[in-house]
């Protein structure tokens, strides 16, 4: 399908992709607002008004959330069948 030679260099570069993303994701599920009634109590999210509808930026914070961990998980995927294949 592709060269074996590139095979080094699409794992780095998946790895680096990986790393990112995991970083990405913490911060971004650190980001969001604590629903209650958990862990986020704990540390005075109990405090604030519990409002039932979600703003713009909510959403849009959802939303990348979501993409993230999927391009996430993907390069997982991606790089567990490397890795199975080339051995």
């Amino acid at each position: 399908m592709f060269n074996a030679d590139l095979l080094p260099a699409i794992r780095v570069a998946l790895q680096v992709l990986l790393g990112i993303t995991s970083l990405l994701l913490t911060l971004l599920i650190l980001l969001h607002k604590g629903r209650g009634g958990g862990l986020s109590d704990m540390f005075g999210g109990g405090m604030t008004s519990n409002l039932s509808s979600s703003g713009v930026a909510e959403r849009n914070l959802n939303r990348i959330t979501v993409i993230i961990g999927v391009v996430w998980a993907v390069v997982i995927v991606i790089l567990g069948l490397i890795t199975r294949f080339t051995n």
